[in-house]
């Protein structure tokens, strides 16, 4: 093949963007060949392409050789296994699940490994978190001691809740910040951190808003080597924060407005503090400062990759199977807040899967969507 043929499920917002970034040629080995959604109308912006009212007719149209889903989450697990069932290259928009239960029913349809798998986590082609992963990873932090991340620039109005029935609900969306917004976050603490062994959430539920799901998170995580964090999010504050700091034996890097500050120490801290005479001496320190103009290609770098590793046999920047992490990490989180105690990971999916069910059960909202 020269060109892989793509059909997108689901044209909401990223649905469109992602047809947009493929019809204007911004992904030469992709080709836009078919469209799924329940609505006539978002179909129609796309003629003459085939559309489809379901994405099982097109699953089974013989059209595509690759589906990109961007339903809402509930529908990813379903229709990511049809479409591994069917032989199809899928690529799952954030978060691949709603909770650990069906990523994992999702990663057991992935049998044929010929199939490419990769989940939409664009942040990963972002310079400054790939630059700081590279600092993480090759050593040049030394141990790391804390992380500490506030994310709080997600603020959403009242109306933002009000745009779909589903939106900020148990039952149509699964949670709130940490479903929805926080996705990317979780993926980049993980993949540049590793996965926390064990998590303390703390989460305020319709704190800002009129809603069901939570709004105001904070966190605290237990990694493997004794490093901890704290993770701060929330669509309720204004202005926001995106400072991400870590702190560590050969220094602290601070991310934040597209710059990362390294300061690091000539001694590493363990050393200075065994060697020095001088009882209120720091470890002298020089100052490395990086700057990024732009977050990278974003959605269209996991585009032109997932094209690649179907192709080409490129190394995929996200694969599917790395999307449980932030599924787990959210759901952990939203876990400990309602038994208000610290949750072991890996996860208890089958516990979680029953508190979700109660939530689900207990919410008015849901019996709105049923009926409608």
């Amino acid at each position: 093949m020269k060109h892989v043929r793509l059909g997108i499920i689901g044209l909401g917002v990223m649905g469109q963007v992602h047809a947009r970034n493929i019809l204007e040629g911004k992904v030469p080995r992709l080709r836009l060949a078919a469209v799924a959604d329940s609505d006539p109308a978002r179909l129609a912006k796309y003629a003459p392409l085939p559309g489809f009212t379901s994405a099982r007719e097109l699953i089974a149209s013989g059209l595509v050789d690759a589906v990109l889903i961007a339903t809402p989450h509930y529908h990813h697990t379903d229709t990511g296994i049809a479409a591994l069932s069917a032989g199809l290259h899928l690529l799952v928009e954030k978060p691949i699940s709603v909770q650990r239960a069906d990523c994992e029913r999702l990663m057991a349809a992935h049998t044929d490994r010929r199939l490419v798998f990769a989940a939409m986590f664009n942040q990963r082609s972002d310079p400054l978190y790939r630059k700081l992963r590279d600092l993480v990873h090759g050593g040049g932090l030394g141990k790391i001691h804390r992380v500490q991340w506030t994310v709080t620039d997600w603020f959403r109005p009242q109306v933002y809740y009000s745009l779909s029935a589903w939106r900020a609900t148990w039952a149509g969306e699964g949670g709130g910040v940490l479903l929805n917004q926080c996705p990317h976050n979780l993926d980049l603490f993980s993949w540049i951190f590793g996965q926390p062994q064990r998590v303390r959430g703390f989460c305020g539920f319709g704190r800002y808003h009129d809603i069901e799901v939570e709004d105001d998170v904070t966190a605290f995580f237990e990694l493997a080597d004794g490093a901890t964090a704290t993770f701060i999010a929330s669509t309720g504050e204004a202005p926001g924060t995106n400072r991400l700091e870590v702190v560590a034996e050969n220094g602290r890097v601070v991310a934040e407005d597209r710059t990362l500050r390294f300061t690091q120490n000539r001694v590493p801290t363990a050393k200075f503090s065994r060697t020095t005479k001088a009882p209120f001496s720091l470890p002298p320190t020089r100052e490395r400062v990086f700057a990024f103009k732009d977050t990278g290609l974003q959605h269209v770098a996991v585009l032109r990759n997932f094209a690649d590793a179907i192709l080409r046999d490129a190394p995929l920047i996200a694969p599917a199977a790395e999307g449980i992490r932030s599924v787990e990490l959210a759901n952990g989180i939203l876990l400990s807040s309602w038994t208000n105690k610290p949750v072991q990971l890996p996860l208890d999916s089958a516990l979680y899967a029953r508190w979700l069910k109660r939530k689900i059960a207990a919410s008015p909202r849901t019996r709105r969507l049923v009926a409608r």
